[in-house]
């Protein structure tokens, strides 16, 4: 392993371990056992405030090599803690999977790009579970580093850069983010960000050409065309895998009518009585509730 390598990997792996409240850490570890799992990942909004409110964000990666078709599996569970209910959307998928995901080996624009953003790895059945968690969370921040000198400028600062990754890997996804996300990220995550692109890069085999706060990465001849064309084949797929995901998340979401109850209670102050029926079947029962909310909505606009 190069030293820029080796670096990289020592602050992924310190960032990994960043504390988290020890609530999320047993909620963590209960998913972990029922699953089998060998790692649990911890990201989103709540490891960044260490609120206990809203849903947790977990990625559960299980071994062996065989994945689902279309990965990863989606669901939502609830957990008693000291009279609240601390409550978990999952992402379960092999650690094999999410290694090849994060390397760019795969036809994906969601791994490495969601990765390189925080994350705590807040459950390992061992070092060496660890290690391989550690590894492909480095691999991602290379690979989302690669690609952003590609669609970046020719120099400019490391905002520069990321702003350009973050604008195109949105864009090639079903998601509704308004405009200047990318700012958003960089502004709440700076201390994250501080340093990790010219690392990165340097891991990845790229000069950042670092002076002051300035990076010109010095890329190889034809190098930016194989980076562009390697994700313009994924840009290309991003959408439609996004929507198949989507399709298989509205098919096998397991608690889905719990989570979307909860958040429909949540956002509306509607509550939504969750019957046999809507436990199995959500997609059918979701006329039956749209059309509960839009009454409770007009009473609410009509006083009544």
């Amino acid at each position: 392993m190069s030293g820029s390598a080796a670096a990289l990997t020592e602050r992924i792996a310190t960032r990994l371990a960043a504390p988290v409240d020890p609530a999320v850490a047993a909620f963590a570890q209960a998913l972990a056992d029922a699953a089998g799992a060998r790692a649990v990942l911890f990201y989103g909004s709540n490891l960044r405030t260490g609120s206990l409110d809203g849903v947790l964000d977990f990625y559960v990666l299980l071994p062996g090599d065989r994945e689902a078709a279309i990965w990863p599996t989606v669901s939502y569970h609830e957990r008693a803690h000291e009279g609240v209910t601390l409550r978990a959307k999952l992402a379960t998928m092999t650690l094999a999977t999410f290694a090849r995901a994060a390397s760019g080996e795969l036809t994906d624009t969601t791994i490495w790009a969601r990765f390189v953003q925080p994350s705590a790895l807040i459950w390992a059945e061992d070092e060496a579970a660890r290690a391989d968690v550690v590894a492909a969370i480095a691999a991602a921040a290379v690979t989302a580093a690669r690609l952003a000198a590609a669609l970046g400028p020719v120099s400019g600062t490391a905002e520069d850069y990321w702003r350009a990754l973050f604008r195109s890997t949105y864009s090639a996804e079903f998601r509704v983010e308004k405009q200047g996300r990318e700012n958003d990220i960089l502004a709440v995550n700076a201390d994250h960000f501080a340093g990790l692109l010219p690392l990165a890069l340097e891991a990845g085999g790229i000069p950042p050409g670092l002076h002051g706060a300035i990076l010109t990465p010095r890329l190889m001849p034809g190098e930016r065309a194989r980076i562009l064309g390697w994700w313009k084949r994924r840009r290309r797929m991003g959408k439609p895998l996004n929507l198949l995901r989507l399709v298989k998340a509205s098919t096998t979401f397991e608690g889905a009518a719990r989570y979307a109850a909860w958040k429909i209670e949540r956002h509306t102050g509607m509550p939504v009585r969750l019957t046999p029926f809507r436990e199995r079947w959500p997609l059918l029962a979701a006329p039956q509730v749209l059309w509960d909310l839009s009454q409770h909505r007009r009473r609410q606009r009509s006083g009544g």
